[in-house]
């Protein structure tokens, strides 16, 4: 996917390319920059990306993990997306938009993989003796803080590739 991301940009920024095949290029980036920044894309636990992950929190409908880091998580950003966004792009400061701007499609593919290493996965307490895990308020709050954060990342970071591509 890492080289997806520049093979696509390169054919989104390139006006001999039928525009057809730009649109499919916008598309793929769109989608393959999104699922760069979400970390049970970038990480495995031999749970199939926590698909085989049992969940459940309180407030919360019972799921797998990959679901809440998909589903749960982002919506409780808030039920206006746009609102959600506005809220997200303005806690950005300047350092760390250029900060994120900077950085190369592998370097973010491993950024959430640390992610998933350490709150993701690596936060998760342990399995009940059916396997499943109950998740605590601090895991689910410092899961929606990172989940926050990589939605910042990731919308400065295509914004950066749509930039550059579209110039």
């Amino acid at each position: 996917m890492v080289d997806k991301v520049d093979q696509f940009a390169a054919e989104l920024a390139d006006p001999s390319v039928a525009p057809e095949e730009r649109v499919q290029a916008l598309q793929f980036l769109l989608h393959f920059v999104g699922d760069m920044h979400q970390p049970l894309h970038a990480a495995d636990d031999h749970d199939q990306g926590g698909n085989a992950k049992k969940v459940s929190a309180s407030g919360l409908r019972a799921g797998n993990l990959h679901h809440y880091w998909d589903t749960e998580f982002v919506q409780a950003l808030g039920s206006d997306p746009a609102a959600a966004a506005a809220t997200l792009i303005e806690q950005i400061s300047p350092e760390e938009q250029a900060s994120w701007e900077a950085g190369h499609p592998t370097a973010w593919a491993l950024e959430a993989f640390d992610v998933a290493r350490t709150t993701a996965y690596g936060a998760l307490p342990k399995s009940s003796s059916s396997g499943s895990y109950k998740l605590s308020a601090r895991y689910v709050r410092a899961a929606e803080a990172a989940v926050a954060l990589q939605l910042q990342r990731a919308g400065v970071r295509l914004a950066k590739v749509l930039n550059t591509a579209l110039r």
